[in-house]
């Protein structure tokens, strides 16, 4: 028998166009109904559903990052959730804060913030703020495919604009470019820089590992295309994962330098909590002939874990092939003369509108 969705037999029904394969227990909820050792049971049957859209009346929108190896001091996300279904996505485990799982629920269940630009126009008129630059996308992507419809990522930037706030951007999705002029617009003030997300240039596996993303031949004319503009432009080759994407390292810096980026960054892959389940299923049901590899090699970054909690390592891992990363890393974007300077934002521009009445 086959399934609607998939060419797997029932006993191994694999969902096309999602990266989780499965729903793992959310841990803060007592009662719920989850899947994860199929194992015995005849059928685990359940159709694949459409996207679903959560209107969510928020009381904040920025967030203060504390973490020291993030690289980013606020963060604001319009959208909670993500439809891109990056399968080693971290942000997945926030999902269960809102009561789901951080499986196909992340990806199929779209917490939306509509009320995000007046939160962020509230935050940038209280007199205390200090002007410091803004983070779009520290949790999930602000230009994933609901942003098509909703404009909140555009409004956002508008409110930006307006203030001249600086606004930090990472994204995967080719969909940024809608929005170039105004970005035009802050690059010439130095007030944003865009960091393109690129994780492999290999089609068969991008759809496998990030099925609703943008391939990697649009990602790199987003970079071609703002660099163009004067957007200061960088790529993310992260998360770097060892046995499937590690060696491709140079030729990726190599595209994303040949196209304008300026900056290049990394983080190599961690599986915390709920991630972990996630991952290694779908891990063994598309790389059977070397998952176990590719495992053992995760683990050999994390000390013999797949996940490390503490700053200022796990984002880089430890051991020999971390190191091995580090390296090659650091020599292919010398060798490119990316990462020359920083780009430092302009914060000095800041100014709150002065409302019409105050005139009179």
């Amino acid at each position: 028998m086959t399934l609607p969705f998939s060419d797997t037999p029932l006993e191994n029904p694999y969902y096309k166009g999602r990266g989780a394969q499965l729903n793992p227990k959310n841990r803060f909820l007592a009662e719920e109904y989850a899947k994860e050792h199929p194992e015995a049971i005849d059928e685990w049957w359940q159709a694949d559903v459409p996207t679903q859209i959560f209107e969510e009346h928020s009381k904040t929108l920025v967030n203060k990052v504390d973490s020291p190896d993030v690289g980013m001091w606020y963060s604001m996300n319009p959208y909670q959730g993500c439809e891109h279904g990056c399968i080693y996505c971290y942000a997945r485990n926030s999902h269960q804060y809102w009561g789901f799982s951080a499986g196909l629920d992340f990806e199929r269940k779209i917490v939306v913030k509509n009320n995000a630009p007046e939160l962020l126009r509230k935050f940038l008129n209280n007199k205390n703020w200090v002007p410091k630059p803004l983070s779009l996308s520290g949790n999930t992507d602000c230009y994933q495919p609901i942003e098509r419809k909703m404009f909140i990522t555009r409004q956002l930037l508008e409110v930006a604009l307006e203030y001249k706030q600086p606004i930090g951007i990472i994204t995967k999705n080719s969909l940024v470019l809608r929005d170039k002029y105004i970005l035009q617009q802050m690059a010439e003030q130095k007030l944003v820089c865009v960091y393109i997300s690129l994780t492999s240039l290999q089609e068969d596996l991008r759809q496998k590992m990030e099925p609703r993303t943008a391939t990697a031949a649009q990602r790199l004319k987003v970079i071609r295309e703002l660099s163009e503009l004067g957007v200061p432009v960088g790529v993310m080759t992260a998360p770097i994962i060892p046995g499937l994407t590690d060696h491709e390292i140079p030729r990726l810096l190599e595209q994303a330098s040949a196209n304008g980026a300026k900056y290049a960054g990394y983080t190599v892959v961690r599986l915390n909590d709920a991630v972990k389940i996630i991952f290694n299923d779908w891990l063994y049901k598309n790389f059977p002939d070397r998952a176990d590899k590719v495992w053992h090699l995760i683990e050999s970054m994390h000390g013999g874990k797949v996940n490390d909690s503490d700053f200022g390592r796990r984002m880089r891992g430890e051991g020999n092939i971390a190191e091995l990363i580090k390296q090659q890393f650091k020599v292919h974007t010398k060798r490119l003369g990316m990462n020359q300077e920083r780009f430092e934002f302009n914060t000095s521009l800041f100014q709150r509108p002065t409302s019409q009445l105050s005139l009179f």
